[in-house]
């Protein structure tokens, strides 16, 4: 079988790069997720190579070239070429010869067999000749490609036990290239073995995590995951009523689906969970913040004072999560392309009319903005008349 002409083949240095690595002999080839990803007909976003040379040999061929190569994991094999097209990493056939679940120590080969019988899963371990576009296929890849279905490479359970991530890889992968009942052994393994993810770090956790509830529909694969307990030792807070929030949620997003967005939907409507998983998960400030948010007062009620108060995207993600469907519906249109003002007037404003400064500017400023958004934010002239009533109404209040 021949691998489909795509744009990333044509890719400006890609040629250059691969004379240089010997393509003539055999000894370089687009590897995993580029090759299965243009046999499905999908976008290819990056790009990896494989080659019989030692890192060394790799990394003085591309520069020998007149290409830059910047030696980014040269330990485990990977250089990355700099390509005017975008970069392009680089690896060296590898094998295992020794992991703990987290970690693997390698040994470099010339064996292409040998470098694909580590890989994951079939479908990622298939790899393609630049000049021809022959496929190399030793594990059944293209026929679980076509079934759609996700299969280990050999034993699921020794394949776990050499990175425990695998586990969440099986659902993220069957999420997006799944059909149907996800691979029964390799269910069972991950099942089996579901524990060990707690001895993973929390960032490759989320980062998985994140990229699973990224597919278009994530929902089937979650609900197998909860139903089987995979979520209990790393999210335990995900219960199946979380899933169906899920299923509501994207059902509702149509193609905006947004990961942060769902991981709320699988949590309960609690800000201190919320924080809690968060920092579990080490999520940057922002994805935090925005988790943190989403898990807010249980309904909006003014969409654009809810923007105001936390912002549009925070705002959108509230309603997705919470409102009923006519509250969805008005308020998406209400803040759709809206951005928040600001309050035209400072507290010079209130002192200019009479108002003695003091802790009572910032008070009445306060109820200035309160009505000023009750309004629907009105424009300079009408602030004025509102902070012209509070600030007569204080003045009165003193005598």
């Amino acid at each position: 079988m021949i691998l489909p002409d795509a744009p990333w083949q044509h890719q400006e240095g890609l040629d250059a790069l691969t004379a240089a690595l010997g393509a003539a002999a055999g000894a370089v080839r687009p590897v995993g997720g580029a090759v299965r990803d243009t046999l499905l007909g999908l976008p290819v976003a990056d790009l990896d190579l494989a080659t019989i040379h030692a890192p060394d040999e790799t990394l003085r061929r591309i520069r020998a070239a007149g290409l830059k190569a910047v030696p980014t994991g040269i330990a485990h094999g990977t250089i990355t070429a700099v390509l005017p097209g975008g970069a392009v990493e680089v690896t060296t056939l590898r094998r295992d010869v020794a992991t703990d679940g987290r970690h693997a120590i390698v040994r470099f080969t010339d064996d292409w067999r040998e470098d694909a019988a580590r890989r994951d899963f079939t479908i990622n371990a298939l790899s393609a000749d630049p000049r021809t576009s022959a496929l190399f296929d030793y594990f059944d890849g293209l026929a679980d490609l076509e079934r759609g279905i996700v299969r280990f490479i050999g034993d699921p359970l020794t394949r776990i036990a050499e990175d425990h991530l695998r586990i969440l890889r099986f659902f993220r992968f069957h999420a997006r290239f799944g059909r149907g009942a996800p691979d029964t052994e390799g269910l069972a393994a991950c099942v089996a073995r579901a524990n060990d993810m707690m001895a993973l770090s929390r960032e490759r956790v989320a980062q998985e995590l994140l990229k699973l509830l990224a597919a278009d529909d994530p929902v089937p694969t979650v609900r197998i995951m909860s139903a089987h307990g995979i979520f209990a030792p790393i999210v335990p807070e995900v219960s199946p009523d979380g899933v169906e929030r899920l299923a509501r949620l994207v059902a509702r997003e149509g193609n905006a689906g947004d990961p942060v967005r769902r991981l709320a939907a699988l949590l309960p409507a609690r800000v201190d969970v919320a924080e809690a998983v968060a920092r579990r998960l080490k999520l940057s400030n922002s994805q935090r913040r925005r988790l943190m948010l989403a898990a807010g007062e249980a309904r909006p009620s003014n969409p654009r004072a809810l923007a105001y108060d936390i912002g549009v995207e925070a705002a959108r993600d509230r309603l997705l999560l919470r409102a009923d469907d006519a509250e969805l519906t008005d308020g998406m249109t209400a803040i759709a392309g809206w951005q928040p003002p600001r309050l035209p007037i400072a507290g010079g404003a209130l002192i200019s009319l009479g108002l003695r400064a003091g802790p009572s500017v910032a008070a009445t400023l306060r109820e200035v903005e309160a009505r000023w958004i009750a309004e629907g934010f009105p424009d300079h002239q009408r602030v004025l008349e509102i902070a012209r009533a509070a600030v007569d109404q204080r003045l009165r209040a003193r005598k």
